[in-house]
């Protein structure tokens, strides 16, 4: 693969974000209906804060071995928001990081997608589905 590909030629441009006061229902509805599995945290100004996965708002869920009634899960869920359940401060890339090296990053990190800023605003979202698309297109 060269060095010369670019994150900004294979991201996903637009990305989703919530707000870091988005309720864990909500972030939950929303990868559901859009098919995503990670979300990009803004604060007021849309400066990027964290993210926050799929596998985030599962672990903040209740096991069905809980004693509450149903009720009492949806008021309390209703009152989690997304700061509280992401990660801060998550690592990032620019548009005109290499696919190399945000590839080397994910694979280091362990982690399955980067939020592509330019300073603090997101621009975009590099995933590992990203890279394996263009990579298809490319062979």
């Amino acid at each position: 693969m060269s060095d010369t590909l670019l994150v900004r030629q294979w991201m996903t441009k637009d990305a989703i974000t919530v707000d870091e006061k988005t309720p864990l229902p909500q972030v939950h509805q929303l990868m559901k209906q859009r098919r995503i599995r990670r979300v990009p945290v803004v604060d007021k100004h849309g400066h990027l804060v964290g993210i926050v996965t799929r596998g985030d708002v599962r672990e903040a869920s209740p096991s069905n071995a809980t004693s509450l009634s149903i009720y009492e899960v949806h008021y309390l869920l209703a009152q989690l928001t997304v700061d509280a359940i992401m990660t801060r401060n998550p690592k990032t890339v620019t548009p005109d990081t290499t696919i190399k090296e945000a590839a080397r990053i994910m694979l280091e990190s362990k982690i399955s997608g980067l939020p592509v800023v330019e300073g603090s605003k997101v621009v975009g979202i590099i995933t590992e589905s990203d890279i394996f698309r263009g990579l298809i297109e490319r062979l």
